[in-house]
């Protein structure tokens, strides 16, 4: 298949499509929205999840993200694309995703596509807020998914460090050395002092909280949804972009 037949294959599927996003600031997450603008114009509509910051509200936010040099080459072939394009204030630490019902019942009702992209990626954050963010926010999304009417597609974004602790990995997803259900449970009441002094026994063998708890998102996802068209993606270490959409110089997480 020819770059240029998989390209337009590609935009044929998201036309007429609405797609949820979360993570959409995130370095991964920005080039997502980029690049769907860019290069599959026709799509319906995205929805992005989006939390207030340091006294800006979601809109603020939104416009600050498009503002972004990064956006300057989808503008000049989609000039009207913020017009499809809606943040929804939410957050992944809070229940429900923060969404209000309105919100909610918007995305039940409309979106096909769905892409998880929020998470913590600070290697040693501590063990109550990296299963609050990257566990615990994957039941909340797939709940959701369960609810769309439309869905088609759901993509994860996990990390290929998940199974970092062994010598081969295969494109499956591994027993976790806990039951996340436990962990999540664990991380409701136990205090912070006990829960940080018990980190290193309950991570075992991996390296840091981030490896372990995006291991733990996976399981959840094989035990939470079989009857969802789901997709695990692992990316490896995220570096530069060379050329596309522009030199990585003008381009900020």
């Amino acid at each position: 298949m020819s770059a240029s037949t998989e390209a337009s294959t590609i935009a044929e599927y998201f036309k007429r499509k609405s797609i949820f996003i979360t993570g959409a600031t995130g370095f991964i997450g920005k080039q997502l929205v980029e690049k769907l603008v860019r290069s599959c114009p026709d799509f319906e509509h995205i929805y992005l999840l989006v939390r207030p910051k340091r006294g800006r509200n979601v809109n603020d936010r939104l416009k600050e993200l498009f503002e972004s040099p990064l956006f300057t080459t989808a503008r000049t072939v989609n000039p009207d694309f913020e017009k499809k394009i809606t943040a929804l204030q939410g957050d992944i630490l809070d229940p429900n995703l923060g969404l209000n019902s309105t919100d909610e019942y918007t995305l039940i009702e409309n979106c096909q596509i769905v892409f998880h992209s929020a998470a913590t990626v600070r290697f040693h954050e501590p063990l109550r807020l990296a299963v609050q963010m990257n566990v615990a926010a994957v039941v909340k999304v797939l709940a959701l998914c369960h609810k769309m009417k439309k869905l088609q597609s759901v993509v994860h974004v996990s990390t290929a460090y998940a199974n970092c602790n062994r010598n081969n990995v295969a494109e499956m997803i591994y027993p976790p050395p806990i039951q996340p259900s436990k962990l999540l449970d664990a991380s409701e009441w136990m205090d912070d002092q006990v829960l940080d002094a018990l980190t290193n026994k309950i991570i075992n063998d991996r390296p840091n909280t981030y490896t372990f708890t995006k291991a733990l998102a996976e399981y959840v996802i094989s035990q939470d949804a079989k009857d969802l068209p789901l997709a695990i993606i692992r990316p490896s270490i995220v570096g530069c972009t060379w050329h596309e959409p522009i030199p990585v110089d003008f381009i900020r997480n």
